[in-house]
């Protein structure tokens, strides 16, 4: 860490700084609030891929934004017809609301409160402002403000969104650090001058060299321990010691 302290940084929420899968499995159907059924749990990570399908071919076809509780239930139809399981509408409305509603990493509470003392930190993220509020309040996170790619017009991974929001916080990208546990999201934001920290999450990223993710990043740091001292709070730490 060469450069000095970072004046903004930015977050991706979901998956990143939130345990989404430990989350909504208690909201599938077959499943108990200790995520230890095999076959749901395949099932909560095929949703997250399948949703992430989804929103890139969107991103590449150019379709205008679209609620993200839309598509959560688009691919949960589409999951569930394949696998040829009939869930209730009530089971279906219940799942999709699961998103809604998350609990933080351990290693993230702490961090973030210590990034907040010598740094402004925003959300940055797909989805709706309703999402984030929802997000933040079930998770007890503090940030100093949330932006949407509803917000902003636009959606991640266009430089335009990081842009955006460094021009409306007012500071320079090379004054920013982005936070994230995805390495389309930080390939896109290095690409407009960001330094960029990736957290190594088990549920995010499954088909990554995690080696060559290593290799495009600022700073990487392993935060699959499970642990208050994993990943986000090595990342505080590491950044409370640059002057």
């Amino acid at each position: 860490m060469s450069r000095p302290r970072p004046k903004a940084i930015f977050f991706d929420l979901m998956g990143t700084c939130l345990d989404w899968h430990s989350s909504i499995l208690p909201a599938l159907p077959g499943t108990s609030p200790e995520p230890s059924h095999q076959d749901i749990s395949q099932f909560a990570l095929d949703w997250r891929q399948g949703f992430f399908d989804e929103l890139h071919a969107r991103f590449l076809r150019g379709d205008a934004q679209e609620d993200i509780d839309v598509t959560h239930r688009r691919v949960l139809d589409s999951l569930l017809e394949a696998r040829n399981v009939d869930w209730t509408e009530e089971e279906r409305v219940r799942a999709v609301g699961s998103w809604h509603c998350m609990k933080a990493w351990p290693d993230v509470p702490d961090a973030l409160e210590k990034l907040r003392r010598q740094s402004e930190i925003f959300v940055l993220a797909n989805g709706t402002t309703r999402l984030q509020l929802d997000l933040v309040k079930s998770s007890g996170l503090h940030f100093h403000m949330l932006f949407s790619s509803q917000l902003l017009g636009l959606t991640k991974p266009d430089p335009a969104m990081y842009k955006k929001a460094v021009s409306l916080v007012g500071v320079e990208p090379e004054e920013c650090f982005m936070v994230a546990a995805h390495a389309y999201d930080l390939r896109a934001a290095k690409a407009i001058g960001m330094r960029t920290a990736y957290i190594q999450r088990w549920t995010e990223d499954p088909q990554e060299d995690m080696a060559k993710v290593q290799s495009e990043n600022d700073l990487f740091f392993d935060g699959r321990c499970g642990t208050a001292a994993g990943g986000m709070y090595q990342l505080a730490d590491q950044l409370a010691k640059v002057p």
